[in-house]
């Protein structure tokens, strides 16, 4: 673990944006940089360090970038007898070259607790007296914070960027002919059994994998996992000692930072407050401490030239 005077020292040297027009037409996604290159079906997927809430990237945390890749890898190893994946090679520790993919247009978000704040959130929903939000019945009876009967799948559509996700149910997405029914049957017991494995292995590092969402494509006519998996930026981790129903547990996620923002009074309209240094040492030092608990690694960080590091790790690809 990286001391908070490492973290301070790295600041300066966080990577924001990156510039390999070689590699292909580029895609600014709000953390990764991607670059398509469709005559090989394949594309380039470079983690920088921004990182995101409220559908906007807020600042640069250190060496946030290297930890979402490095601890995605991980993940799509150790769920890979479960679901394909989309990963060929990783040349870079904030570089991951994956195949391309038809992407399914729904986020499947899986919930074993029931918690949130957002207008969308389960909790939320559940508050104001929904008891079948997202076509899913739920009992009466139910606190913040509890644990589900079973884990539910609660779908999104996949927004423009730009616009927000909505949310879906199941019978839509079969009646809109998004996918078919045995396909979605399919994407159901899969994503179930990711977040049951996600929910093992994480018990074992003290953390309680709380949702996540996956996203999905097609492959050779394969389903396929894309982007990131059981991250801290796509899903909810809380420390499983501090866990009492009904209470707020301590969490490993963007939660904290959502926190702050909210203590400043934001909440993702107008101009969000600038993250003091400080503070963003400390997030990066969140993300670096969910990683060593995971995967029971050292993290080991780069002090270098990071676009350097990366250019010369993709020069068999330009």
């Amino acid at each position: 673990m990286l001391t908070h005077e490492e973290l301070m020292a790295a600041l300066p040297h966080t990577l924001d944006k990156t510039d390999f027009p070689e590699l292909g037409e580029k895609y600014d996604g709000k953390v990764r940089d991607v670059y398509l290159d469709p005559d090989h079906d394949r594309r380039f997927l470079i983690t920088t360090d921004r990182v995101s809430a409220f559908d906007r990237v807020l600042g640069l945390i250190p060496h946030k970038g290297q930890v979402l890749n490095q601890l995605a890898q991980w993940w799509f190893e150790q769920t890979a007898d479960i679901m394909a994946n989309h990963v060929i090679d990783v040349p870079d520790p904030n570089v991951t070259v994956g195949r391309e993919a038809e992407p399914i247009p729904i986020e499947v978000v899986v919930r074993g607790f029931i918690t949130g704040v957002t207008t969308t959130s389960l909790w939320y929903l559940y508050e104001q007296g929904e008891r079948n939000p997202y076509g899913i019945a739920l009992p009466d009876g139910l606190k913040k914070y509890d644990r589900l009967p079973h884990p539910i799948i609660t779908p999104t559509t996949k927004a423009a960027q730009g616009q927000h996700d909505e949310r879906t149910t199941r019978d839509e997405i079969l009646a809109q002919g998004i996918v078919t029914p045995k396909l979605w049957q399919e994407i159901e017991e899969k994503a179930i059994a990711l977040f049951m494995r996600g929910q093992k292995l994480a018990a074992a590092a003290n953390l309680i994998l709380v949702d996540t969402k996956y996203e999905i494509g097609m492959v050779d006519g394969e389903l396929t996992l894309i982007d990131e998996i059981h991250t801290p930026d796509s899903s909810r981790f809380w420390v499983k000692d501090s866990y009492v129903p009904g209470k707020e547990p301590e969490n490993f996620d963007k939660e904290f930072m959502r926190k702050w923002y909210a203590q400043q009074g934001y909440r993702g309209e107008g101009t969000p407050p600038t993250m003091p240094d400080e503070f963003r040492a400390t997030i990066g030092g969140r993300y670096i401490e969910t990683y060593e608990k995971l995967t029971s690694k050292l993290f080991e960080p780069y002090h270098g030239d990071k676009l350097g590091r990366i250019r010369g790790n993709l020069s068999k690809y330009l």
